[in-house]
């Protein structure tokens, strides 16, 4: 009797052949992308697309720009990295993601030049998400880059805007030591004579960005602050040029966010209503952003994972709650746990550290040392990551305080199963 295929198990076999192409590391430089997608037949010329770029905030303003283009009546593709459950979650189609079956497809049919190119994992995935979108015939694409911006392998693109958030120190041993250094990088997604929406920064990475995009004659927008900026436990309310709009992505950032990705749909669309940009902010879905994850105890998770991020997180858990919080801390290999300890100093009623090599994370002994080293001491350590959670939860509920999960987009899937929620 013959044996039937296993579907699941064909796309396991896959996804895990695409991960390993992690064994190629990150490479800087575009040439083997150029090459895999030529390979392809250039489908990133098939397509409009919105480039941006930044340490925090790029997903959140990505999400936001294509959900209000949805509403507009555009056909958009989304690629944002890294997901939270599944890799599908990664390349979508009007908010669809990408089958298994297209998928499979992909590397199946590129298997080959894959393997003779070496490709890496993110230019694999940038290829197979740029043909996605070409063979679904989307009017524009937002690309959110993966990491940095000028030798990323998503800057092969000639897009019709591009838009850089806030940027900080992060990823310090493939972008630069200092903050100019990384934000030249950043600016690599700047094109000749292409408008570019930049956040304010710091007036030193102001001014680099400004330098830079006057190089490329360049027509820089240098975004306001939005006015009366409100959070609650529902979401984001703000006023910009007398317009008052809402989210319910929870931060004072995502009001920031939300300028940008309004001054990014300015520019391609002068005639898109206010009406219409309010819907597609309230239809903006962007999980593990100072997320709830219970009805009844105020239990949040945040993928926060550098100063900036993390400083913002408290910054708005703060100005929720008047109680210190529980926090539940985990961090990935490559991040400097040195540069997160004062951010972290009095922060907290108790602090558990924890991770485990599973998750690709520090365990929670190893993190304990890294603090420690740092002469920070104020927390507790639990190795078994689920424990940990169990053990926030219960004391959440025990000594009615709000808490905090945070560290990576990594432990996504064990706080989702934990609180019952389905992404």
């Amino acid at each position: 009797m013959a044996v039937k295929a296993n579907p699941s198990k064909k796309i396991d076999d896959l996804l895990a052949y695409l991960f390993d192409l992690n064994r190629f590391g990150v490479k800087v430089g575009l040439d083997h992308t150029i090459e895999l997608l030529k390979r392809c037949g250039n489908p990133q010329n098939n397509f409009h697309s919105i480039h941006i770029a930044g340490t925090n905030g790029k997903g959140s303003t990505s999400s936001m720009v294509a959900s209000i283009l949805m509403q507009a009546g555009y056909k958009v593709g989304l690629y944002s990295s890294p997901h939270l459950i599944n890799f599908n979650e990664r390349i979508r189609v009007n908010n669809i993601c990408i089958t298994n079956n297209q998928i499979a497809s992909f590397i199946e049919n590129k298997r080959k030049d894959i393997d003779e190119i070496e490709s890496t994992f993110f230019e694999t995935t940038t290829a197979m998400a740029f043909q996605h979108f070409s063979l679904s015939n989307v009017d524009i694409a937002v690309i959110e880059t993966g990491l940095g911006g000028r030798l990323d392998a998503t800057n092969v693109l000639n897009p019709i805007v591009t838009a850089i958030t806030s940027i900080s120190l992060d990823h310090r041993e493939l972008l630069g030591n200092d903050i100019i250094t990384i934000a030249k990088e950043k600016a690599g997604i700047i094109k000749t004579k292409v408008p570019v929406v930049i956040y304010p920064q710091k007036k030193s990475v102001q001014s680099i960005l400004l330098k830079i995009a006057a190089q490329f004659d360049s027509f820089p927008i240098e975004v306001e602050r939005p006015e009366k900026v409100s959070i609650n436990e529902s979401g984001t309310s703000f006023l910009y040029k007398g317009l008052l709009y809402k989210t319910p992505l929870i931060g004072k950032y995502q009001a920031m966010n939300g300028v940008m990705a309004i001054n990014v749909i300015k520019i391609i669309n002068n005639k898109i209503k206010h009406k219409i940009i309010q819907k597609g902010l309230n239809k903006t879905l962007w999980p593990g952003r100072l997320q709830r994850m219970n009805e009844s105890l105020p239990i949040y998770y945040d993928v926060c994972h550098n100063v900036e991020g993390i400083s913002l997180m408290l910054e708005n858990m703060k100005s929720l709650f008047t109680k210190k919080p529980l926090g539940l801390f985990v961090i990935k290999r490559d991040k400097e746990v040195n540069l997160l300890t004062d951010v972290l100093t009095n922060k907290f009623h108790k602090l558990v550290v924890s991770g485990g090599e599973n998750f690709g994370l520090l365990n929670g002994s190893e993190l304990s040392s890294l603090l420690y080293d740092n002469n920070f001491n104020e927390f507790h350590s639990e190795n078994n990551f689920n424990k940990a959670l169990d053990d926030i939860f219960m004391l959440a509920k025990k000594i009615n305080k709000p808490a905090i999960i945070f560290g990576s987009h990594y432990i996504a899937k064990p706080i989702f199963d934990k609180f019952g929620f389905y992404y």
